[in-house]
């Protein structure tokens, strides 16, 4: 059975999207949870991860990292990856790399917070562009290939590299429009992403560079988790 080492669902944005894959396509695997710390998480995580970094798939002993190598690889093995259809194929994997590798100002300014609720102090243009470019980019899916995920009726890799932005937009309180409001309230009605939300909210741990990062860009904050245990080991 595959063993995916992810880090703290509250925080870990990457961690999310090949469990979340995972989950919904019904592919088994043993979830294995390492928290981030305050010390040195690279240290740590190389004893499973090359690159010292979350998400890492194991595969008896091959070990595949990055969330996008691991889509990859559970494309080759598993159906339903990727859209049957080519054309719908090569959008969802374009719109998949352009989230791997873009919306730089969304992660800055909007990092992954499942259990709280923050109003922004600001938002910056570079980050207005990234909301304009995401109302476009689900549009585009949505009404190109008419289902309710973003290549059509079937919930896929690219909707699967898209879930923690519907975390990010009920964190902030975010609205796009109406279309792309009800694209982020199916991802978060998703069974999957219902037991990901529950879990992040029972978490204990609290890691110090994610806490303040986050409390140096609010102008308020609500916290919706379980009383904390201290930071993470």
């Amino acid at each position: 059975m595959y063993q995916l080492f992810i880090a703290n669902k509250n925080y870990s944005s990457w961690s999310l999207r090949p469990w979340v894959l995972m989950r919904s396509l019904g592919i088994a695997f043993e979830e294995r949870m390492e928290p981030f710390a305050d010390h040195d998480n690279a240290a740590n995580f190389r004893r499973f991860s090359p690159t010292g970094k979350v998400p890492c798939l194991h595969d008896g002993a091959l070990q595949v990292w990055d969330s996008l190598a691991i889509v990859e690889y559970l494309a080759e093995r598993h159906p339903g990856v990727w859209p049957g259809d080519p054309v719908a194929r090569a959008w969802a994997r374009s719109a998949t790399a352009e989230m791997h590798s873009g919306f730089g100002a969304l992660r800055e300014h909007c990092s992954m917070s499942v259990g709280q609720r923050i109003v922004l102090r600001e938002r910056p243009a570079a980050l207005e562009a990234d909301f304009v470019r995401l109302r476009e980019l689900w549009h585009q899916g949505l009404r190109r290939f008419g289902g309710e995920f973003l290549a059509g009726a079937s919930f896929t890799a690219v909707d699967a590299f898209f879930a923690p932005v519907a975390f990010r937009l009920q964190t902030y309180g975010i609205a796009l429009d109406p279309v792309a409001d009800a694209y982020a309230a199916r991802l978060l009605a998703l069974p999957e992403m219902r037991e990901w939300q529950a879990a992040a909210l029972a978490e204990p741990w609290r890691e110090r560079a994610h806490e303040e990062d986050l409390a140096s860009r609010a102008a308020s904050m609500e916290d919706l988790r379980s009383p904390p245990s201290g930071h993470a080991p």
